[in-house]
C-alpha cells in the first residue's frame, strides 16, 4: 500500500520551494526586500519607543496586564526578539508578495506565478547577444525561435525590396521598404498572435482609396516615418509600441536597389535586371548581383551590434534577394569578419524558383564567397532530413560529402513538419544555441 503524503505537507513543501526560488541570485528581489526590511526596522524602533514610553508612564490600570502579556514580557528577552522578528519577517514578505501579485497581475499569463515570470524575464534579459542577418520569412522564423532564449536579439534587415506594398510606399512616400522590418517586428513582439494578424493584414476593399494590397504594418511604419521624421525613429517607436523583445535595424539607410546579371537559358545572353522583385521572375541563371548605388554606408547601430555579438546568424532566406543585399554593404561584411562571435550560415532547406534552382549546399556557400569573399562564417548549418516532397516544385537542398569550403559543417533535422520546405523555428534555434554552448559534440569537416 502506497504512503501518500498529506496535502498540508505537499503545500508546505511547495511554499518552501517557492520561497527558495525567490531568494535565488539574479532576480533583483533580495536587495529591495532588504530596503523594505531596513525601512520597517526604523519604523519599528520608533513605534517601540512610543509604546515603551506609554508602558513606563502608564498608571496601574486594568489594561496594564494586557500590555504586559502582549509584549511577551514573561518570556526571556532573546526569545521575545525571535518571536517578534519572525512575525515581522512573515508579515513583510506576505505584504510584498501580495503587492507584487497585484501590480503584476495585468502582465501575468493565466496560471503563471510571479516568481516564474520574473525568473524567465531575468534569464532572457541576461541571455546571449545574438545578431540575425537576412530578410523575408526566413529571418522572421528564426527570430520567432530566438526570442524564447534571449531578449538580446538584434536583426539586421535588407532594405532593397521594391515589390508589392513596400515598393509602392517606397515610390509614393519616399520611405525605405518596410515589409521585411514589419515581419521582424511582428516575430519579436510579446503578443505575436495578435500583432501578426494585425501587421500582416492586407486591405482588400480599399481600391478607391488606393489601399488595395497594402499591409497595415507597412502603412503604420510609413506613417510613423513621417511623424518622427526618420525611418530609424519609426522602427524604434514601433518596437516600443509593440513591446518588441530585441531591436530591428536596416542594414543601410541609403535608398538602394538590387541589380543582377541574368544569363538566358536559351542563348546564353546576359541581361541586366534592376529591382529585387524582378530578378527571380527573369528566366535564366543569376550570375552576379550588386547594389546601386555601390558601397552604401552601413547603419552604425547595426555595426555596433555585430561587433559586440556572441552569435551571428546569416540566414535562412533568399540567397540573392535577402542575404546578399545585406552582405554587399561593405561595412556589414567587414564587421562580421572583425567580430569575435560564433558565425553561422544557415543554408536553406529547399531551392527557390528563379534564384537557386538545382543548387546544393555547396553552391549556396560558393555564391556567398564569390560575392563577399571567404572568412565570413565559421559554421555551415544544413538540414539532413528530407521526406518525400509533396509536389514537383519542391526540391531539397542536399549537402555534398565534401563542401568546397574549409568551414565546418553541422547537419541536423531542421524542417517544419507541417511545411517541410521551411525551417522549424524551435529546431533551428535549439541547434544554434547548442552550437553556441558547445553541447553538440565535435563538428566534422
Amino acid at each position: 500500500m502506497e504512503n501518500k503524503v498529506p496535502n498540508w505537507r505537499q503545500n508546505l513543501q511547495h511554499r518552501i520551494q517557492t520561497l527558495n526560488r525567490w531568494l535565488q541570485p539574479g532576480l533583483g528581489v533580495k536587495r529591495w526586500v532588504g530596503v523594505i526590511f531596513l525601512g520597517t526596522t526604523f519604523l519599528s524602533i520608533g513605534f517601540a519607543l512610543f509604546l515603551l514610553d506609554i508602558y513606563r508612564k502608564a498608571p496601574t490600570t486594568w489594561w496594564l496586564p494586557l500590555i504586559t502579556y502582549a509584549s511577551l514580557k514573561p518570556l526571556p528577552r532573546l526569545l521575545r526578539v525571535a518571536v517578534f522578528g519572525l512575525m515581522g519577517v512573515g508579515t513583510v514578505l506576505w505584504g510584498v508578495f501580495g503587492l507584487n501579485r497585484s501590480l503584476l497581475k495585468p502582465y501575468l499569463r493565466p496560471g503563471a506565478m510571479v516568481v516564474d515570470t520574473l525568473t524567465e524575464h531575468r534569464q532572457l534579459q541576461s541571455g546571449p547577444k545574438i545578431v540575425a542577418i537576412g530578410g523575408g520569412h526566413g529571418l522572421a522564423t528564426l527570430l520567432r525561435g530566438l526570442k524564447k532564449y534571449s531578449h538580446n536579439i538584434h536583426a539586421v534587415v535588407t532594405v532593397a525590396d521594391d515589390g508589392g506594398s513596400s515598393g509602392r510606399l517606397r515610390e509614393t512616400m519616399g520611405v525605405l521598404p518596410p515589409g521585411d522590418i514589419r515581419n521582424c517586428l511582428a516575430a519579436l513582439s510579446d503578443d505575436e498572435d495578435l500583432l501578426t494578424h494585425l501587421f500582416q493584414y492586407r486591405f482588400a476593399n480599399g481600391k478607391d482609396a488606393g489601399l488595395t494590397g497594402h499591409s497595415f504594418g507597412n502603412l503604420f511604419l510609413g506613417s510613423l516615418t513621417e511623424i518622427t521624421g526618420s525611418f530609424e525613429k519609426a522602427i524604434a517607436e514601433s518596437g516600443r509600441v509593440l513591446a518588441v523583445h530585441g531591436r530591428v535595424y536596416p542594414s543601410t539607410l541609403e535608398n538602394v536597389n538590387l541589380v543582377a546579371d541574368v544569363e538566358s537559358p536559351d542563348n546564353g545572353q546576359v541581361t541586366r535586371v534592376e529591382g529585387e522583385s524582378r530578378i527571380p521572375n527573369t528566366p535564366g541563371k543569376i550570375r552576379r548581383v550588386w547594389l546601386k548605388p555601390a558601397s552604401p554606408p552601413a547603419f552604425p547601430r547595426a555595426i555596433r551590434s555585430i561587433l559586440s555579438a556572441d552569435l551571428i546568424v546569416i540566414g535562412p532566406g533568399s540567397l540573392y534577394t535577402s542575404l546578399l543585399p545585406n552582405l554587399l554593404v561593405e561595412d556589414i561584411a567587414g564587421a562580421i569578419r572583425a567580430s569575435r562571435a560564433l558565425k553561422v550560415y544557415v543554408c536553406n532547406v529547399a531551392t527557390q524558383a528563379g534564384e537557386t534552382d538545382g543548387f546544393c549546399c555547396g553552391d549556396h556557400v560558393q555564391v556567398l564567397e564569390d560575392h563577399v569573399g571567404v572568412g565570413l562564417f565559421d559554421v555551415v548549418l544544413a538540414n539532413d532530413t528530407m521526406p518525400p516532397t509533396p509536389g514537383k516544385t519542391i526540391h531539397w537542398v542536399k549537402t555534398e560529402a565534401h563542401l568546397p569550403t574549409r568551414r565546418l559543417i553541422h547537419k541536423a533535422d531542421l524542417i517544419d513538419a507541417e511545411y517541410p520546405w521551411r525551417h522549424d523555428s524551435g529546431k533551428l534555434t535549439q541547434v544554434l544555441i547548442d552550437l553556441l554552448n558547445e553541447r553538440t559534440g565535435p563538428l566534422t569537416l
